[in-house]
């Protein structure tokens, strides 16, 4: 135990803390046992040692991840004890699903020791989603998104742009790009930011960015997947073809008996590998109807999760348009509810129409409804319903 103390100094000391991101400030800290899931590589780790950091007692407080060696010999309650003996009041781990047992003992754990706090991070939020029945009426759950064009605004420019409501968006757009034209160039940085922003390793190489995306995304496949859905290598290899069709033709509008015979499946088979890949964070399911979706309900279009996927398993098929499109879905998703419209790209929240395109996008397909915007590429300010694309990554 002597080794993961040190350890644990050494990553607290060692992490920088001069970019904190804002979802630190969405989770109550003062809950006992706190889960914070997240798809692989949006920067868990670096939140949790920055939290401990600036606001925990290191002398009380154990960093530790559940992938090292010391729990192929050692149970993860029996660390608990010995740490709570020795004074310990904040235990955090990180990579929960890398250890077998990890919900039942943490609720033992959460259960015998009173006075000991719990944090801890899960990558695969497939395993992370099963086990949470385990840990029901004990830990909150929050769900960490990467990074949204707003904070990777900040960061390139040393701004602190503050995140907005839709609703306020919507009404105040103008005042709002304004201001933030006045302090920065944002089409320029989207343009960045489509290609390379989403995660956080942006921030240590840029040319191995995408290289970094293909290990992620393998990982989530090939280990991910399978343990939270028992499936076979077989299988593995149909879903990683499912995702090259994918990724060839977004907005990829599916026809369920053709992909079904092309991967050599059934459709419902099909159907499932699709909700495997949207749970997993790689894909996006727009479906018409926001209730009683399900794995087995047919969407009407799928994206990849966020624009950067495009340029690292598809740049050649990187239209501008559907570049747009994904940017708009992935921006949104974290905090609204998309569904697809008959008449123009998406509506928000059951209430909103929205046509997304270039800055000479006409009204036409948006005329005659109530609540409709057009969100413009390549225009820095917007007049009446037309909004700047760029604007709605201010929404986290």
């Amino acid at each position: 135990m002597e080794k993961l103390i040190s350890d644990s100094i050494n990553s607290i000391n060692l992490v920088d803390t001069s970019f904190v991101r804002d979802f630190t400030g969405k989770i109550d800290w003062k809950d006992r046992m706190i889960g914070i899931k997240g798809a692989r590589g949006v920067g868990k780790t670096t939140l949790l040692l920055q939290y401990i950091k600036q606001n925990l007692p290191v002398s009380k407080t154990l960093y530790v991840s559940l992938d090292n060696i010391y729990f192929s010999g050692n149970l993860l309650v029996h660390l608990a004890d010995e740490f709570v003996k020795r004074g310990g009041t904040y235990l955090v781990l990180d990579e929960v699903h890398r250890y077998p047992n990890w919900s039942i003992e943490l609720k033992n754990i959460y259960d015998t020791h009173k006075d000991l706090k719990l944090i801890f991070t899960g990558s695969s939020i497939l395993q992370i989603d099963h086990k949470k029945a385990d840990l029901s009426r004990r830990a909150v759950f929050y769900e960490m998104p990467g990074f949204s064009f707003r904070e990777y605004v900040n960061v390139k420019s040393d701004s602190s742009f503050e995140a907005v409501t839709l609703n306020t968006l919507l009404s105040n757009h103008l005042e709002i790009s304004m201001d933030v034209g006045r302090h920065t160039k944002p089409i320029k940085h989207y343009h960045d930011y489509i290609r390379t922003g989403y995660y956080p390793f942006f921030l240590e190489n840029e040319a191995s960015y995408h290289k970094k995306i293909e290990e992620i995304i393998n990982v989530v496949m090939e280990i991910d997947i399978p343990q939270s859905f028992d499936i076979s290598l077989h299988s593995i290899e149909k879903i990683k073809k499912l995702l090259y069709i994918i990724s060839s033709s977004t907005p990829f509008k599916p026809n369920i008996v053709k992909l079904s015979e092309r991967m050599g499946t059934t459709r419902n088979t099909a159907k499932n590998f699709l909700y495997y890949l949207e749970r997993a964070k790689i894909i996006h399911l727009l479906h018409s109807d926001s209730k009683g979706i399900s794995s087995l309900q047919k969407p009407d279009k799928i994206y990849l999760h966020h624009p950067n996927l495009m340029f690292t398993f598809a740049a050649e098929n990187s239209n501008v348009g559907t570049l747009r499109e994904t940017f708009f879905y992935n921006q949104l998703s974290y905090s609204e509810h998309l569904t697809s419209s008959k008449k123009a790209d998406f509506i928000v929240n059951d209430r909103y129409t929205f046509e997304i395109g270039g800055k000479n996008k006409d009204r036409s397909q948006i005329e005659g409804l109530t609540d409709a915007f057009l969100a413009l590429d390549n225009i820095e300010h917007g007049h009446l319903n037309k909004i700047p694309l760029w604007l709605f990554g201010f929404l986290y």
